[in-house]
């Protein structure tokens, strides 16, 4: 199993649409990629990013599939207009670990 692993801020005045984007197209849009979400943090405080976000794949194959689709240079994309500094990468995800 393979995790990939999200980082964001999010732009100013763009808060309440980018909300609604999360939680109206972004997880389902991830779900189907075959990518199953499993971790979400927000930081109030602090240095570093803003948001992470998690989700698994059965294997690196599956998520690399994931990661060069249509779907997900259009996902990234749409996501960009609500934040700054996405960057992502992919790890071994380790059975019972969350971040």
């Amino acid at each position: 199993m393979v995790k990939l692993i999200m980082t964001w801020n999010i732009r100013e005045g763009k808060e309440s649409e980018y909300l609604e984007f999360l939680t109206r197209d972004f997880t389902k849009a991830v779900r189907a990629m075959g990518i199953e979400p499993t971790d979400a943090w927000y930081a109030v405080w602090g240095r570093g990013p803003q948001v992470m976000v998690a989700g698994v794949a059965d294997d690196l194959d599956a998520m690399e599939k994931s990661l060069s689709s249509d779907e997900w240079k259009k996902l990234q994309e749409r996501l960009r207009e609500f934040v700054v500094e996405f960057r992502y990468k992919v790890v071994e995800a380790v059975p019972g670990f969350q971040l």
